[in-house]
Formats: C-alpha cells, structure tokens, sequence
C-alpha cells in the first residue's frame, strides 16, 4: 500500500460532501487519519458511529490543530468565521480549502485570516444529492464529476498540485479557474436552475391548496424532477444566493429575456421559434449525456446510481 497524501486530514462539518470524502478518502488510501466537527455533537456522534470519523471533536479550532489538510465543508456564509477561530493553530504548509459553491464571497471573507505559511486553495466539488447528513455520503460520490480550484495566482503551486492530485484519488476530474469565472459558470448551471425549482415548487404549493392535492396527487416527471431539486438543504442556498447575487441576478436577467421570448412565441403561435428553441434544448441535453454528466437511462440514471449508493459502505452542485 503505498503512503498516504495526507497525515491527517481535518474536516470541518460533516454532511453529505463531508462524510463522502472521508469515505472516499479512506477507501483509496489517501489520507491516514480523520478528524471532524460539526454543528452539533449528535452529528460527530453519528459520524463516528458509522465509521467516518477516526476522531471526533467539538471545535472547528480542535479539528484543524496539527492537520496537513482541513476542508471546510459547512455553509458558505460561516467560512470566513471558521476560518478566524482556526487561523491560529493551522500550521505552516497547510492546505486549507473549503468545497463551497460560490468562491469569490469565500475568497474575500477567509484572506483575512490566512496565516503566513497556510495555503488557501479553495474549491468546489461539483457533485451532491438532495440529501444532507453525513448518513447520506456515500465514497462514490465523486467519481467522473467534476471538481473546481480556484487558487490565487500567488498561491504555492506544489500546494495546488497536491491537492489535484487529492481530488483526482477522490475520482473527480479536476478544473482550474479563477473565483470570478467560477461563480458566472455556476449562476447558470446550478444556481439559477435551483432557484426556478424552488419557484416552481411554491408557486405549486399555492395551487395544490385551491386544487385539492391533485397537484401533488398528478406530478408527472418534470415537477417530480423539480421537487428533487427543491428539497436541497435551505441553509446552503440562502448562503449561496447571498453570497452570489450579482453573477446570479446577470443570469436571473438574461432568463427573463429569454423566457419573455418564449412567452411571446406562444402567444403568437409561432411554431417555428418554438420548434427550434426546443431543439437546441434536447441538443444541450444530448451534449451533458456525452460529456458524461448524466445518462440517458429512465429517470435521468438516478435510480442506478441510488442503487449503487444503497450497496456502498457509507443531493453539491
């Protein structure tokens, strides 16, 4: 067995994306012990009870004293203060990233409180499920999914390659960008998206009270797949809307372009605009299917891959 890239690994909450690395970690070897923290001493006890954890502890600061890697995996909108009680036992050489979905916010509120010698590579594991919890991970979880850096340009390159190359053992393909370009590409591919299905959802939930259940009774595919996405864990959107504003109200306005557009073709039956707007649609579907993002398999595969995850040991895009 070959040595493992890290002595210990801190994680600082352990949820879904939390308790999914440690499983994969351990599973490929990558790490030699695991400590963790969380919100509530109910969730380290868990943690441990199902094998996650080496260690278990009751402080962000306790959890990162003496590890040679911490991941902050708690809402965006408690990184910068995680990273404040921490910053004095963190020791030089560190690599400290975190796997929030917004990363300009992380960036600007964590630089502050950087100790020299500590490298800051922050990240964003583009997988998850609707789950939350750290009995919803799974080891799984990142394989052929995509994961982001988005390291300053003055950060320790060997740094960044080591934990490219942690990600890489973890199953995911990795991506480098800055924070600015990261935050635009994903307030058009999750964040935006999440928003409609939490709109839709409610804008349902007020029929289904004049309806009589039948909305709920009747869902076909299209508003189950919504409710999939609505059941996301509300803290970590807050944090994410919060926190994204800006790329996500530039993708918010050029939808409502769009969606004015549509509107307009159906109100003038024009087929013609509808016919070809609903093919370059189902062509960009095809392109996620082929770039490996998804199957074609009924319900979008994910009732195989719920399988694959009910046989593991063990919903953040």
């Amino acid at each position: 067995m070959s040595k493992p890239m890290f002595e210990r690994m801190a994680l600082i909450g352990v949820g879904l994306i939390g308790s999914s690395i440690a499983l994969a970690a351990r599973r490929h070897g990558l790490v030699k012990h695991i400590v963790g923290s969380a919100r509530t001493k109910e969730t380290v006890e868990t943690a441990l009870r199902l094998g996650i954890l080496d260690e278990g502890v009751s402080s962000a600061r306790e959890a990162a004293s003496k590890a040679d890697l911490v991941i902050l995996c708690a809402p965006v909108g408690v990184c910068g203060v995680l990273c404040e009680e921490i910053k004095d036992v963190l020791k030089p050489g560190t690599i400290l990233t975190d796997v929030g979905s917004v990363k300009s916010a992380i960036v600007e509120a964590c630089a502050p409180h950087l100790p020299d010698g500590v490298n800051f590579v922050p990240g964003h594991p583009i997988a998850g499920t609707e789950q939350s919890g750290p009995e919803a991970g799974f080891a799984e979880l990142f394989e052929d999914r995509w994961c982001i850096l988005t390291p300053e340009p003055n950060t320790d390159q060997m740094a960044v390659s080591k934990l490219k190359s942690f990600w890489e053992g973890l199953g995911s393909n990795v991506e480098i960008m800055t924070p600015e370009h990261h935050d635009l590409v994903l307030a058009i591919t999750s964040h935006v998206p999440h928003l409609i299905a939490f709109n839709i959802v409610n804008t349902a939930g007020h029929l289904e009270r004049v309806t009589d259940t039948e909305v709920i009774k009747f869902s076909a595919s299209g508003f189950r797949d919504f409710t999939r996405i609505a059941a996301s864990d509300p803290t970590m959107w807050r944090d994410v809307f919060l926190n994204n504003k800006e790329a996500v109200l530039e993708m918010l306005g050029r939808f409502s372009e769009d969606l004015s557009n549509l509107q307009r073709a159906i109100r003038f039956d024009d087929g013609e605009a509808l016919f070809d707007l609903f093919a370059k649609a189902r062509e960009m579907r095809r392109g996620v299917i082929e770039a490996g993002q998804d199957t074609d398999q009924p319900d979008f595969g994910r009732r195989a891959k719920t399988e694959s995850k009910d046989e593991s040991p063990g919903s953040n895009s």
